[in-house]
């Protein structure tokens, strides 16, 4: 799938600190992205998407159906491992209850 064509028509929200764009799909896939207008130095980036991913891989197998996901990272300071984590449980709870049948 085209990621222009995957934002312009996924659906969007929010769970603190990240911003989660959502489409069902026919299998999964993760986009994990940390901006550079936020974070100039790289290491800050890789350690968000580190971050990210981690709590990715252990909370996917929760997630209920095919969806293809980006996280986008949005909070201007970086935030501790916990609350990312709290971020995507949250979302993999409210995909959960938008499964379509």
């Amino acid at each position: 799938m085209r990621i222009a064509s995957f934002y312009k028509n996924g659906s969007r929200m929010v769970c603190w600190p990240l911003r989660v764009t959502y489409l069902p799909s026919d299998e999964t896939q993760v986009l994990i992205w940390a901006p550079k207008a936020l974070f100039k130095h790289a290491v800050d980036r890789n350690k968000l998407r580190r971050l990210m991913r981690e709590a990715w891989r252990l909370h996917k197998d929760d997630l209920e159906g095919k969806w293809t996901i980006a996280f986008n990272y949005m909070d201007k300071q970086i935030q501790d491992y916990k609350t990312i984590e709290h971020g995507i449980k949250r979302t993999i709870h409210k995909l959960n209850e938008n499964t379509p049948a």
